[in-house]
């Protein structure tokens, strides 16, 4: 009994697979029409620029340009890692980071399955709406708004506490209470945002669920403890694996606009450091290379909390 060997492929079976995938593109091509302005914005403004990124290994002249700079290594890495303020600066950030996602995910949670849970559609929108539009607020308005309620001379927090025989507190300036500040009022600006995402994982959980838990005589708290977070689970993980990646990214618009020379010790960032090192010193390359050490932290943590979450939780982001 002899084998039979399978005939070679040959070039005519290649040029019409190379043909389909070139009709399958065409006839896509309205999709890929709608992609492109994406495509091409990533490509310039995400993908381009790391070709300057080399500028971390060297020191970056002006005049001589990315390629004409002189070659330093790890130069740059090795002064932020020894800078007099480089623990404060990651022990700050890192805790800015944790505290907003352990403290904000919880109650955006909340948030959406109480309004997941209400009866009543308008009471819903009313609240909805009202968690939200701090979304949209710059926070150079939400400084403002933080200036109305904390100022210590005429803020309306100070104001209650004098009225109980209390002294008016620097919420702002002081060390003891600026990182509560920052922490509380990321919370109040960006809850509303979190619940939607979470709320729109709610409405797509199929009601045939609730109706045959009720129907088996399930109380409302079972409902939620075994349909409504099972169901989103999915998406706390996903937004978590997000959050984990970024965790060196602390808010620098929220640090800049809150932040002063008193509360540096406590309220100083490593993007904060950054720009006043990298920008306003023009050290572009200690600049870039501390962006390059963040981001890869930020690829090892999320690969690290990627497989955790695949073991623990039998979800993962990819």
């Amino acid at each position: 009994m002899t084998l039979k060997t399978l005939p070679p492929i040959s070039r005519s079976t290649e040029k019409f697979s190379l043909k389909n995938f070139f009709h399958s593109i065409w006839r896509q091509r309205w999709l890929y029409f709608l992609m492109m302005p994406t495509l091409i914005y990533f490509a310039i403004f995400k993908y381009g620029p790391l070709w300057n990124a080399q500028i971390a290994f060297k020191d970056f002249k002006p005049l001589l340009g990315v390629m004409g700079s002189p070659w330093v290594g790890f130069q740059h890495f090795e002064t932020f890692v020894n800078s007099f303020y480089f623990t404060d600066l990651l022990t700050n950030t890192v805790f800015f980071s944790l505290a907003k996602l352990i403290l904000g995910m919880p109650l955006a949670i909340v948030c959406a399955i109480a309004l997941h849970e209400t009866w009543f559609l308008r009471y819903r929108t009313f609240v909805q709406t009202v968690i939200y539009l701090p979304h949209f607020l710059s926070w150079v308005i939400m400084f403002g708004v933080l200036l109305v309620i904390l100022s210590p001379g005429n803020g309306l927090l100070n104001a209650i506490i004098e009225q109980f025989g209390g002294d008016p507190i620097p919420f702002l300036t002081s060390p003891n209470h600026f990182r509560w500040v920052v922490i509380f009022s990321d919370i109040w600006k960006e809850t509303g945002w979190s619940t939607i995402l979470y709320l729109a994982a709610l409405l797509a959980i199929s009601p045939d669920l609730y109706e045959a838990a009720a129907v088996d005589g399930a109380t409302p708290l079972q409902r939620i403890w075994h349909i409504s977070i099972p169901g989103i689970i999915p998406v706390i993980v996903l937004v978590t694996l997000l959050r984990m990646g970024n965790i060196l990214d602390a808010g620098f618009n929220q640090i800049f606009v809150l932040y002063s020379v008193p509360v540096y010790s406590v309220g100083d960032i490593i993007d904060t450091w950054v720009y006043r090192q990298g920008v306003l010193q023009f050290q572009f390359s200690l600049a870039t290379a501390v962006g390059f050490f963040k981001g890869v932290i930020g690829l090892v943590l999320i690969l690290i909390s990627n497989q955790i979450a695949k073991r623990v939780a039998q979800q993962s982001l990819f």
